[in-house]
């Protein structure tokens, strides 16, 4: 009887050997497709990292060659004699520049926008008194960061032949002092008000590194041409439009309401609004 008890013990010890053998390699499959899948899930993260990278690259890269761009521009244009431009080379000659004066006055923000809407390019040009509150400060960034140069008119407005060269110094290079501290550019363009240079306002405006521009023509301070329909049509009728002309405009709310018109007109005329960053300065 015992013998045969001690063979049982024998074989209940054998039998649960072998069941945990067989635990053992049935487990084993599961722990290795586990450990696969885990390595493969860091695999596909860390690939997934890289494309991410690899886009933000792609991204950022576009914007480096943008700004290259732009500080390499050639000029097309050079202002001539009787103030229109001419085409350096092969550029289209059928082309008109916009230009507002008096800004930023009540108007000049919303004809910025009416503009950059339109996708066509002008100059504001700025008076000092227009910018010696906060909130003007405000409206001549709003008009800067939406792409258009701001140009120098004279800190306030005066005949330039009736004042002193120390005073025209003020007029113009304290102006350009003035709106750098503001948007961190000196002007480029100079425009005398009444079109009245000097010997010395020119020679200000070269020591600065500025083109000085009067212009073609421009109607919006008659009488008869403030009203929004009236001026449209002068401004694009006139038989005064030809190839490079400069037109003058101002910070009013006439030439506010006619600015969409004007622009949608000269392009219907075939005329291509002139971008001021194609023009030759000093």
């Amino acid at each position: 009887m015992k013998k045969w008890t001690s063979l049982w013990i024998v074989l209940i010890f054998l039998l649960a050997a072998c069941s945990g053998a067989n635990s053992e390699e049935v487990q084993k499959p599961e722990e290795e497709t586990a450990e696969k899948e885990s390595t493969e899930e860091v695999v596909e993260e860390e690939e997934k990292a890289e494309e991410t990278n690899e886009e933000e690259k792609d991204t950022e890269e576009p914007a480096a060659q943008d700004s290259e761009v732009m500080k390499n521009v050639e000029p097309q244009y050079e202002l001539t004699g009787n103030w229109s431009f001419e085409p350096i080379g092969d550029a289209n000659p059928k082309v008109a520049l916009l230009t507002i004066d008096d800004a930023p006055d009540t108007q000049a923000v919303e004809m910025a926008k009416t503009l950059k809407e339109k996708d066509a390019p002008a100059i504001f040009f700025v008076n000092g008194h227009f910018i010696d509150t906060p909130e003007e400060e405000e409206k001549l960034k709003e008009i800067h960061e939406m792409g258009f140069p701001i140009g120098n008119h004279t800190e306030t407005h005066a005949s330039l032949p009736d004042l002193s060269e120390e005073e025209q110094r003020v007029e113009i290079v304290g102006l350009n002092d003035k709106i750098e501290e503001i948007i961190g550019e000196r002007p480029i363009f100079f425009r005398a008000p009444f079109g009245q240079n000097t010997d010395f306002s020119k020679q200000l405006a070269e020591e600065e590194g500025m083109l000085v521009m009067n212009w073609t023509y421009g109607y919006d301070w008659e009488s008869e041409y403030q009203d929004a329909q009236a001026l449209a049509d002068i401004m694009v009728n006139t038989p005064l439009l030809n190839n490079g002309a400069n037109l003058l405009m101002h910070d009013r709310e006439w030439t506010n309401k006619a600015l969409g018109p004007i622009a949608d007109g000269l392009r219907e005329k075939g005329y291509e609004l002139l971008d001021p960053a194609l023009i030759q300065t000093p």
